[in-house]
């Protein structure tokens, strides 16, 4: 599962991201019958690479893609609902315990910024945000100057994107689709980007969407009952699915819709 990223120059400037591997600590595992330790690619996961400028983790729901990056978050120092590694708060425990079982092979340079960003938990983080305004006004003004709450989903998403992202930083994102349509799911690609390029910052995401996923020389890895692999974007059922839908959707409706 090791590789090793080069340019017709020789090896990639990005070589050594802020985490370059993670690996599953076998020996702090009490009990691999109870979960997540239960998920094929979980427990199989051994010690994949991680791209220094972007890491998919894809599968079908269930296959464990969220559970690797919240536990990756954790280990990384970040609170387990979202938010900069200077959140502590938590509404409710529903972490796994792999971020105790992992451990992070970091690389020579430090992020000098992080967010973890989940969709299911920003309504508990923008709350976050205004109870630390009371304490210290002008936080929200790094978010934008306005309430996430008083925003749509993916304005909210947008708006925290775009203002909270500043520094070299490190960026995990889980299911960041769900709160996106179409058109902001290519502005978070442009915003990629623009960090990848400018600042070299890293990202390590959990998706469904094709979109998203698209991003050139990313890594993909792909999580499934018979465990992870390292795959290219054309193999991803998300793109394949997609692509043959699109181009023949009548005949997908009149199976579908017998």
């Amino acid at each position: 599962m090791k590789t090793r990223e080069r340019t017709a120059d020789g090896p990639d400037l990005f070589a050594g991201g802020f985490i370059q591997a993670i690996t599953l600590l076998t020996d702090r595992i009490d009990d691999d019958r109870r979960y997540p330790f239960t998920i094929p690619a979980v427990r199989d996961i051994g010690t994949p690479d991680l791209h220094a400028k972007v890491t998919y983790f894809v599968g079908e729901n269930g296959s464990g893609k969220s559970t690797i990056v919240e536990g990756i978050a954790v280990a990384a120092g970040f609170n387990a609902e979202g938010g900069t590694k200077n959140f502590n708060f938590h509404t409710r425990r529903t972490e796994s315990d792999l971020c105790e079982a992992i451990q992070l092979r970091r690389g020579v340079r430090r992020e000098s910024d992080g967010f973890f960003l989940r969709a299911e938990s920003l309504y508990n983080v923008g709350t976050e945000i205004e109870e630390l305004e009371r304490v210290d006004p002008g936080i929200i003004a790094a978010y934008g100057g306005k309430s996430l709450h008083e925003q749509s989903h993916g304005e909210s998403f947008l708006a925290l994107m775009k203002n909270r992202w500043g520094n070299p930083g490190l960026y995990i994102l889980d299911e960041p689709e769900s709160a996106l349509s179409p058109q902001r799911q290519l502005s978070l690609l442009s915003l990629i980007h623009e960090h990848v390029k400018e600042k070299r910052s890293q990202f390590i995401i959990s998706t469904h969407s094709p979109i998203i996923m698209a991003y050139p020389d990313a890594r993909i890895y792909h999580l499934s009952q018979d465990g992870i692999r390292h795959i290219a974007y054309e193999q991803t059922e998300h793109y394949r699915i997609t692509r043959d839908f699109l181009e023949h959707r009548e005949a997908y409706l009149r199976h579908l819709l017998k």
